[in-house]
């Protein structure tokens, strides 16, 4: 079986050598670029890459701009991607996680941590052979091994995590869930997220939706369901 391949974007020599070597002896196939322009040139190629470990200050191109053009690559968008940085300001987190990092992890960190997130995303993005190929309700229609959504016959472009709580939600149409369950079942219990990311990815989710964000309600004092 192949190795899974993880590109670390990052400057810092021994930053990378450390982590190429943590997820190494987990297993992973591990690629790096220490500038924009070079990470570039590496996903343009797209080597079947299954994850992105992205620092923001970077010689030439800053890691929020090379987010913002995976994101906008129907062949890479739906790639997951770690922000790991030292720019820990609640704004640098909020621009990170708005253009679609999976995660946002400041530096210092724990390498531990890092790979276990690394784990958690990747086994919440590989497709469930007991789910059906396409989940349609309430107007919207997802296909889960295209990873395209339409609203109304509208293509919509949504961030892999927004995918994976729509996703959730409608699997489980009808029941309602806490912050906290969704935190656990869509981010994973290795995460450390607050329960406002859940509503503000949920404000995000129904904007993007339209009339069909509708469909997802709160339940005040409890959670979200979805209704369709």
């Amino acid at each position: 079986m192949p190795k899974e391949k993880v590109l670390i974007i990052d400057d810092e020599k021994d930053i990378v050598e450390l982590i190429k070597y943590n997820l190494e002896k987990s297993g992973f196939s591990v690629m790096s670029a220490k500038s924009g322009g070079e990470a570039l040139d590496i996903i343009d190629t797209k080597p079947s890459l299954k994850l992105i470990i992205l620092d923001i200050m970077l010689p030439g191109l800053n890691g929020l701009e090379i987010l913002k053009r995976i994101k906008k690559d129907k062949g890479i968008q739906g790639i997951p991607v770690i922000m790991l940085t030292a720019k820990g300001e609640e704004s640098d987190i909020v621009a990170g996680l708005r253009l679609g990092a999976d995660d946002y992890i400041t530096k210092p960190f724990s390498v531990k941590v890092l790979v276990e997130r690394v784990k958690a995303i990747l086994r919440r993005t590989k497709p469930d052979a007991g789910h059906a190929d396409v989940i349609e309700k309430g107007g919207i229609k997802v296909n889960l091994s295209t990873y395209e959504i339409t609203v109304k016959n509208v293509s919509i472009k949504l961030t892999s995590l927004e995918f994976k709580l729509l996703v959730f939600l409608m699997e489980n149409s009808g029941k309602p869930f806490t912050r906290e369950q969704l935190l656990n079942n869509v981010w994973g219990e290795d995460f450390a997220i607050v329960d406002r990311a859940v509503d503000v990815h949920i404000k995000w989710l129904r904007q993007k939706l339209g009339k069909s964000g509708n469909n997802i309600e709160t339940i005040w004092g409890i959670g979200y369901k979805f209704r369709g």
